[in-house]
């Protein structure tokens, strides 16, 4: 965790009607029953990365983004689309300004709740504090055209890190949120520089903690639960709600430098003691920006993540029918030298889905797995949803949801240029 980037750019709201805005063609029907990718054309600008992509009510999908582009100051926007109707208006901007972080690791989140409001959450650089950063929540009453309630989530005040969180509906109007918390790290003499998306190590002393809080409608707070005292300092949080609450999944560090991924779970008004949900036994020393990833349906989780615990990189899948309290035997997606992880997952009533990255000559190549729900067997179907141009971490991290009909996915990828693009794909029969 080196350098967070935090440019001073301006962004222009207005953009031009795309065709991008109008309804997709339906995808042909393979022949053998399989899916196929469409491209799903986004209504983002040039220099849009760090995408979101959530389910809504109604069949809607909301896509939210940062846009980064020199010269300009960054803006936190997002668009909502229905296969009925396409993209139902130009984005509309949540934040703007300089202290907005655009990281393609430590990305923003949307969330719908059922009483119809929009909550959105990211990263935003403390004033005075160079490397310092806090976690911001706001809240629209009106489908996301006004963005008036808005709050700092971490109150400690301290110059240090806070970020990498999660977000999940609390009821009819409320919002849970966990989140990295490094209030009791003692920052390094490199710390001024902040965390970058492409550091392999922890800057500072001391642990990097997972909070979570709890916000009602008129964001009045509960109080901070420390969820686990030692936590991975730049890896994703990932949240999924099961049956009996929700469930948070991280990388957690041990004395020894261990960092297995953890999972806890929210009931009966407090968090569940971390459980370790197998033990890998991957000993790094640095932070390997790589987190898990969470579905649920009712009692059924899949918990998909990053390991080299077998002594070089790999990409396992575990189910769990108890909420989270146990995971089966883990299945190996994908392994060998250019698996990036970084993966996604989603699960409808007939499968699995599954999504990664992988790095090849000349740039990366974005997976997309189909497994039984129960994990037996071979998968369903494996297939490459797109190749990309970049290398590296600048390329973040996708993101997958899934309705009646398939998958939605959203990426970034660079030019040759150095311009960030967002990207899209449908996969349908």
């Amino acid at each position: 965790m080196n350098a967070r980037t935090a440019s001073a750019l301006a962004f222009v709201l207005a953009l031009p009607l795309l065709a991008a805005c109008q309804r997709d063609a339906t995808p042909a029907r393979p022949a053998n029953g399989d899916y196929a990718v469409q491209t799903w054309v986004l209504p983002a600008e040039a220099g849009s990365m760090a995408p979101d992509l959530v389910a809504g009510p109604g069949g809607r999908v909301l896509l939210g983004w940062i846009n980064r582009r020199e010269g300009r100051r960054n803006a936190l926007q997002f668009a909502s689309y229905t296969e009925a109707d396409g993209w139902q208006s130009q984005p509309r901007t949540i934040a703007v300004g300089n202290a907005l972080q655009a990281n393609a690791a430590d990305t923003p989140h949307l969330l719908a709740t059922p009483d119809g409001a929009l909550w959105a959450q990211w990263v935003q650089a403390q004033p005075d504090n160079a490397g310092g950063t806090d976690v911001m929540l706001a809240r629209s009453k009106d489908g996301g055209m006004a963005w008036e309630q808005i709050t700092r989530v971490n109150t400690d005040g301290m110059p240090t890190e806070h970020g990498f969180a999660a977000l999940w509906a609390d009821g009819n109007d409320g919002a849970g949120i966990a989140w990295l918390d490094g209030r009791v790290k003692r920052p390094a003499s490199t710390a001024a520089a902040g965390h970058d998306a492409s550091s392999a190590h922890d800057d500072g002393e001391g642990d990097m903690q997972l909070r979570a809080n709890r916000f009602t409608l008129d964001l009045a707070r509960a109080s901070d639960a420390v969820v686990d005292t030692r936590t991975c300092d730049c890896c994703q949080v990932a949240v999924a709600i099961t049956r009996r609450g929700p469930l948070l999944a991280w990388r957690d560090r041990d004395a020894n430098e261990v960092r297995d991924i953890a999972t806890a779970r929210y009931q009966q008004g407090a968090w569940t003691a971390p459980r370790i949900a197998h033990a890998d036994g991957w000993k790094v020393e640095g932070c390997p920006v790589n987190g898990p990833a969470l579905a649920a349906r009712d009692a059924d989780v899949a918990l998909v993540w990053y390991s080299e615990g077998d002594g070089s990189p790999a990409l396992w899948l575990a189910r769990s029918s108890d909420a989270g309290d146990s995971f089966g035997t883990p299945v190996r997606v994908d392994a060998g030298p250019g698996v990036l992880g970084r993966p996604a997952v989603a699960m409808d009533a007939r499968q699995v889905w599954v999504a990664w990255l992988r790095e090849e000559s000349g740039g990366q190549r974005l997976q997309l797995a189909r497994y039984a729900p129960d994990l037996a067997g071979k998968p369903l179907q494996v297939l490459t949803v797109a190749r990309l141009a970049t290398r590296g971490l600048a390329s973040g991290y996708p993101r997958l949801v899934v309705d009646e009909g398939g998958a939605w996915l959203a990426w970034t990828d660079v030019d040759a240029s150095g311009v960030a693009h967002l990207k899209g794909a449908r996969v349908t029969r």
